[in-house]
């Protein structure tokens, strides 16, 4: 192993394509950054191809990034809640980069509400993409997949806990949520040997638009920034396929690769 300074180090994504949903900004893009400095294929699975009104970033954007961080990117105009549009970006991703190595399941929807306060609308939008998309973009990936050298599924999803606190507050999104963890259950058993499928979480809040938007004004002091999460997906991505089936913190992994300095994550030190 030489040291990151070394001119001759291996970068262990270099010529891997990773497909990632909802990779347009946030944990996805800080995951796509962190594997296109290995000179990774990425393709970017995201639905705003037009720049939203209030939030940062499209798929062309995040392409230019990843491409100037030294990796390939390939935009893809992709809602999860629809099959076909998985299916054309699986293709697409087939087509020019040859196959497709690692899936990031990271495209999600979240309501942090009550069930009398949850609309039905909601509730639709976060089984749809949080457990649909997840589902159905896992099931068209899987084909090319299992002729990779190295294939992995990561699903941003947490450890599945059924302590009724975890329920309480937003009972439909911890549904939705642990709808993707029983993903990685289920799907790392069926395909054990062929494709690993695990699980990643952040042990804090992490800091992103999503972030702004539920906590308010202030709230990023309380986070880490999304560095962390693609710290511990490289970690991941990067161990051999019989790694599976595994529910990983952020935090937890990274203090058992040697990572001793968590400061360098947060938004406000300390």
């Amino acid at each position: 192993f030489l040291p990151s300074t070394s001119p001759f180090t291996f970068r262990k994504l270099a010529g891997c394509t990773l497909f990632i949903t909802g990779a347009s900004r946030g944990i996805g893009k800080a995951i796509a950054l962190k594997a296109a400095k290995d000179g990774a294929n990425i393709v970017i699975a995201a639905k705003t191809a037009e720049p939203h009104p209030t939030l940062p970033g499209t798929i062309y954007t995040a392409a230019e990034e990843i491409e100037a961080a030294g990796g390939k990117a390939l935009p893809c105009i992709v809602n999860v809640r629809e099959e076909q549009q998985i299916i054309n970006a699986v293709e697409k991703a087939v087509k020019t980069f040859g196959g497709i190595d690692i899936l990031v399941n990271n495209a999600s929807a979240i309501s942090l509400t009550g069930t009398l306060e949850t609309t039905t609308k909601k509730v639709n939008l976060m089984m749809d993409v949080n457990v649909r998309g997840t589902y159905l973009t896992s099931k068209a990936c899987l084909p090319h997949l299992r002729k990779s050298k190295n294939p992995h599924i990561l699903n941003l999803s947490p450890p599945m806990n059924l302590s009724p606190m975890w329920f309480k507050n937003h009972c439909a999104y911890t549904i939705s949520k642990y709808g993707m963890s029983m993903c990685v259950l289920g799907m790392a058993e069926e395909f054990k040997g062929e494709v690993a499928v695990n699980a990643l979480w952040p042990k804090t809040a992490i800091h992103t638009a999503a972030m702004d938007m539920l906590g308010g004004a202030g709230i990023e002091k309380q986070c880490r920034k999304t560095d962390i999460l693609a710290d511990a997906a490289y970690c991941i991505l990067t161990k051999p396929k019989t790694f599976t089936g595994n529910f990983i913190i952020d935090e937890v992994l990274l203090r058992e690769e040697g990572v001793k300095d968590f400061d360098v994550y947060a938004i406000a030190p300390g």
